[in-house]
């Protein structure tokens, strides 16, 4: 069994392309069955978010090619990194 934090600590790196994503932030659960559906990787923008906005890039769990120790890789091609599937959030 695996926890949530432990997720959030681990980098998340595209096969594709060989480039690190960031860190997960957050799962979309179906509660119906309890399984994951998706993971949400946060991107961080300028100083921490502080002065920037954080970007979220949903990634559905049939992407995630490998869970391991220090780094969860997924299968994300190119074309998926358009402006539709990027959802920009600011926190204030």
């Amino acid at each position: 069994m695996i926890r949530i934090s432990e997720f959030q600590v681990k980098d998340v790196v595209n096969v594709a392309d060989g480039r690190r994503l960031g860190h997960i932030g957050d799962i979309d659960i179906d509660v119906a069955t309890g399984k994951i559906q998706a993971v949400i990787i946060m991107k961080q923008g300028r100083m921490l978010g502080l002065f920037g906005k954080e970007e979220e890039l949903v990634v559905p769990w049939k992407q995630i090619v490998k869970i391991g120790e220090d780094v969860i890789l997924v299968r994300v091609q190119q074309t998926e990194f358009s402006q539709e599937e990027i959802q920009t959030t600011t926190f204030s």
